[in-house]
């Protein structure tokens, strides 16, 4: 069995930091590109940085200079942090894995469940 587990959104001041992190559990062989997507209400869900397996990184443009996004393949962790923080970060952060090899086969797309950040202006 294989989940995206992720954690620590939550409510913080403009100009604060938070770092999200999204575990994945299970026996799982090699983990390809990760990535943070936000969905905002009202708005289509967006690519807010994304992180290869060889550590090519890629962010919005919303969010460069304030944002960064690693991983530890020991961990099967990917993590945001986010600082600077503006009140239109405010949304709810997903993040993805666009492929896992796993004990009983592939998986493509996971998503985790999604982690409120909001921020007070």
């Amino acid at each position: 069995q294989v989940q995206l587990v992720e954690s620590g959104g939550g409510l913080v001041q403009a100009g604060g930091s938070l770092r999200l992190s999204c575990a994945a559990s299970g026996r799982i062989y090699t983990i390809g590109d990760m990535a943070w997507f936000r969905q905002a209400p009202g708005n289509q869900r967006e690519l807010v940085a994304s992180i290869s397996s060889g550590g090519d990184t890629n962010y919005a443009d919303s969010v460069k200079g304030r944002f960064t996004i690693s991983r530890d393949n020991a961990k099967k962790t990917v993590y945001l942090q986010m600082n600077s923080l503006k009140p239109e970060d405010t949304a709810v952060y997903y993040c993805n894995v666009d492929r896992m090899t796993t004990q009983t086969g592939p998986l493509f797309g996971s998503w985790g469940q999604g982690t409120q950040v909001t921020v007070s202006s």
